[in-house]
């Protein structure tokens, strides 16, 4: 028997996954919980105009999933902004791309470390907060060395409990406000537009930090080789699912905003919506602000190892040194260099973030990245099309711009770090590829 056919006959992925198996799957990802953890640091930046700024961003991302959707299926096995852009543009632009992507593993698991410390502290005030960010950095580290994984199961239980708390919050929201009755007629309106407090770069700067809502769901693009009919399937699930995770988040703020006005302050703005669940009903305080530890918890953890799984695929490919980042643990199989690399940043860097400025520095480089990606949409699929549609024109141009309005709408300080940032990465690429004459990976290695 030849090669190629051995090869042939050797197990393959199944095409199991149906549409509402990948919903699930980028809902999962995304959590339903998602605007929860944030949702102090958007009220405080946007006014109050959360609910506003949510639907926006929904619409970007709308935008920017229907290209994610269409360059899944030129890419089906790569998957990744990075693969995207430098086929389709340049590898000097897929460079930039990548360098974002680095930016954003790494920051994931910092600003989880920061949220969990907050709430724990918040649970367990013995402890000082400075002292919780080191408890969950060292977790987090040692879980991911012993090579600790998540089941999909477990990860899908964890998202039924998030909706059955959710549920339980919206009892509890809509018997409080109709059990508090206003004469304002303005009350039930006000999340969406307050002419007293309203400004346009209030809302962009709030928009811009909403992205954070619905950063994961480009992962759905990662199963096209398991996907029934996947040429249609990812692009509609990932549509879907960033439409099913908007209203859902519109919903949740909506009902925050109309418990806990603008105009009041928050006891801890990175805690805020535990603060608001626990006026609703005090019960919830304890059960929301457990469900959001566990659900940060989860996020962070997973979010380092793939930080470190980044590395490791850039270390392979020589983009980083490869003696260190490039080895893998014999007895864990996990990158554990890596682990502790990323580990110290997000101990360090946690000391040095507010949860607000690191949730605005991911989104600098999730928009580069979500930017990159319609302009590889524009290019392949109407500027070298034979047959230019106007469907492979609209979305990828709208979301292009939509995401450079949200990413120049970012507070000066993660302007300029960010800056600083692609800056340095920049920098290196030039060096390494020899003015990128020479390929660099970005890709995550497979399992």
């Amino acid at each position: 028997m030849s090669s190629e056919t051995a090869a042939n006959s050797g197990p393959r992925l199944r095409r199991t996954l149906t549409l509402w198996d990948l919903i699930l799957y980028g809902v999962i990802v995304i959590q339903p919980v998602a605007p929860m953890s944030i949702f102090g640091v958007l009220s405080n930046r946007g006014h109050g105009h959360v609910v506003t700024a949510i639907l926006i961003a929904m619409v970007a991302m709308l935008f920017t999933g229907i290209s994610y959707g269409k360059m899944a299926r030129a890419y089906p096995s790569a998957g990744s902004a990075f693969t995207y852009v430098a086929q389709e543009i340049h590898p000097g632009a897929g460079y930039v791309t990548g360098w974002s992507m680095v930016m954003d593993y790494i920051l994931n698991p910092l600003i989880c470390t920061i949220w969990c410390a907050q709430q724990a502290h918040d649970f367990a005030p013995a402890l000082p907060v400075w002292g919780w960010k080191i408890f969950f950095a060292v977790v987090f580290t040692l879980l991911n060395i012993r090579g600790v994984k998540t089941s999909a199961r477990i990860n899908a239980g964890m998202a039924a409990g998030m909706g059955a708390v959710i549920v339980v919050i919206f009892v509890a929201a809509v018997r409080y406000i109709f059990g508090h009755p206003h004469a304002d007629p303005e009350f039930f309106t006000r999340p969406f537009y307050d002419p007293a407090t309203f400004s346009t770069g209030a809302l962009f700067g709030c928009t811009s930090i909403a992205v954070l809502t619905y950063i994961g769901f480009d992962g759905i693009s990662t199963l096209s080789e398991e996907a029934e009919n996947p040429r249609r399937n990812i692009m509609l699930a990932t549509v879907l699912t960033c439409g099913v995770i908007g209203l859902l988040s519109a919903v949740e703020v909506y009902v925050a905003q109309l418990i806990w006005p603008a105009s009041e302050a928050f006891p801890n703005v990175d805690t805020a919506y535990v603060h608001v669940a626990g006026r609703a009903w005090g019960p919830l305080f304890a059960v929301v602000g457990f469900t959001l530890l566990l659900a940060n918890f989860g996020s962070g953890m997973g979010a380092q190892l793939g930080a470190a799984r980044l590395l490791y695929g850039m270390g392979r490919s020589n983009a980083l040194p490869k003696s260190f980042f490039g080895a893998v643990d014999e007895k864990h199989h996990v990158p554990r260099n890596n682990v502790f690399f990323v580990g110290g940043i997000v101990l360090i860097g946690s000391f040095f973030l507010s949860y607000g400025l690191g949730a605005e520095m991911l989104n600098f480089g999730a928009l580069i990245a979500f930017m990159g990606v319609n302009a590889a949409a524009f290019i392949r699929y109407f500027v070298r099309a034979k047959e230019r549609k106007l469907w492979n024109l609209i979305p990828p141009l709208a979301g292009f711009f939509i995401c450079l309005g949200l990413w120049l709408n970012l507070s000066r300080p993660a302007m300029i770090v960010g800056s600083i940032w692609m800056g340095v990465g920049i920098a290196f690429g030039v060096w390494k590829t020899r003015g990128f004459r020479e390929p660099l990976s970005f890709e995550m290695p497979a399992e």
